[in-house]
């Protein structure tokens, strides 16, 4: 089972470090999509992954989390080929084509989901040293912040038509970059990722669990069993809640980042320098984060992470040339410790194996839900302020409302903490699932 964790860690850098990430926004629109059909695209991603998050918890619970981590592999070797093939000129297939390939990249990442994380973290408790686990969170945060940043670093180069050509130059090769060519290298590159880690899951191994029935009944059994038990322990529902609250608004300025850093004068090759500091961040955040989970209350802990989103978005609604680059470094901080801080105090929890995977499914749900609904928001906040002047001058005003959103959905979230007893203690295991 101690192979597992490398192999874990491998695939979780494989899986999310897109070398496409950086250009994100602009690339589908130089593909000839409209900004509609790319909002409708997120939509359709994002309802993938709402409408089968917990499904695939529950049947990576069932069939076993090693087949599901390898389905979400092989999904994302499909919808890479895709992206990476789909040839331009007919607006309407070239849209099919996305419109799959968002499908299958929202059913990998809800397959992915939960399972990959429980089958690590049971692989931790088959050997007694489920202790470890926020060490382990700290390994997967400095490889992932690694790959974040030579992804972000590359992938913006690769598609600069310019850079490129002017490395071939460099090179004497006799050849003419253009963008039809360019603008697919960070796509090739992660279909390389998608293959790597197939092969990646392939080598897992399945950590030994009680039988159980594969079957669509004992699958809605496993779902409904842990929605029960995520409403009726405190500390679970408290952690998810505030990871959607935290998620989903950092989520959102990370959509449109592209956006916002022409709006301060940033140049299109600089993006993805931003997207490597981004990445730094949480390379030396990792040990902090492990110290602050060991050390600090879960209170402590998420007042920090609310704190540091508060002052971020509140620089970001100035849009300041240059200096709008400043609040990129707590929102930046704040999505790190997010992601680590749900982690240990969710899987520390769910101390049941039999429901870890749909309990983690739980959680993304909620995230996607969240993430769904602020981005439905900002679309209509946006579409409301049509009227003040160019699509730059709209979105600047748009900035503006982001702190008072949080603001009000962090109040939210502290009447909800103090209506279901928040406690830093931890919850009653969940019943066995009879299987």
């Amino acid at each position: 089972m101690e192979s597992n964790i490398p192999l874990f860690i491998a695939f979780r850098v494989l899986f999310n470090a897109r070398w496409y990430y950086p250009v994100l926004a602009v690339l589908f629109l130089d593909f000839g999509l409209s900004i509609g059909q790319y909002a409708l695209l997120n939509v359709a991603w994002a309802a993938a992954i709402v409408g089968l998050e917990v499904p695939s918890g529950a049947l990576a619970d069932t069939l076993g989390r090693k087949r599901l981590v390898v389905f979400a592999a092989a999904l994302m070797v499909v919808e890479m080929a895709i992206f990476a093939f789909a040839p331009r000129g007919n607006p309407t297939l070239l849209f099919a084509l996305f419109l799959l390939n968002r499908v299958l990249s929202g059913a990998a990442e809800a397959s992915a989901s939960g399972a990959d994380e429980a089958l690590a973290y049971d692989s931790l408790v088959a050997e007694g040293r489920a202790a470890e686990w926020p060490r382990v969170l700290e390994r997967l945060m400095r490889w992932q912040a690694a790959g974040f940043f030579l992804a972000m670093l590359v992938g913006a180069a690769v598609y600069d038509v310019h850079l490129v050509q002017r490395v071939a130059d460099f090179l004497g090769l006799h050849w003419t970059a253009t963008r039809e060519v360019t603008m697919r290298f960070p796509i090739y590159l992660t279909l390389t990722n998608a293959v790597l880690a197939l092969l990646v899951t392939l080598r897992m191994r399945e950590p030994a669990r009680p039988a159980s029935t594969a079957s669509a009944g004992a699958t809605w059994r496993a779902t409904l069993e842990a929605g029960r038990w995520v409403l009726h322990t405190p500390l679970a529902l408290a952690v998810i809640l505030a990871g959607l609250c935290f998620d989903s608004i950092v989520r959102l300025f990370l959509t449109i980042g592209s956006n916002y850093y022409r709006l301060i004068a940033i140049p299109e090759a600089a993006f993805g320098l931003i997207g490597s500091g981004f990445a730094l961040l949480g390379f030396f955040l990792s040990p902090i984060a492990r110290r602050f989970a060991e050390h600090r209350s879960l209170r402590a802990n998420f007042s920090l992470v609310a704190a540091l989103i508060l002052a971020g978005l509140t620089g970001i609604a100035f849009a300041k040339p240059l200096w709008g680059l400043l609040p990129l470094l707590p929102l930046g901080a704040a999505m790190s410790l997010t992601g680590f801080f749900v982690s240990h105090y969710l899987n520390a929890a769910v101390t049941d194996s039999a429901l870890r995977a749909t309990v983690l499914s739980f959680r993304g749900l909620a995230y996607n839900l969240a993430y769904g609904s602020i981005g439905l928001l900002f679309a209509a906040l946006t579409r409301g302020l049509a009227g003040r002047g160019n699509a730059d001058a709209v979105f600047a005003a748009s900035l503006a409302w982001l702190p008072w959103y949080f603001i009000a959905t962090t109040a939210i979230l502290a009447l909800a903490w103090g209506r279901i007893g928040n406690r830093t203690a931890l919850s009653p295991a969940p019943p066995s699932a009879g299987r």
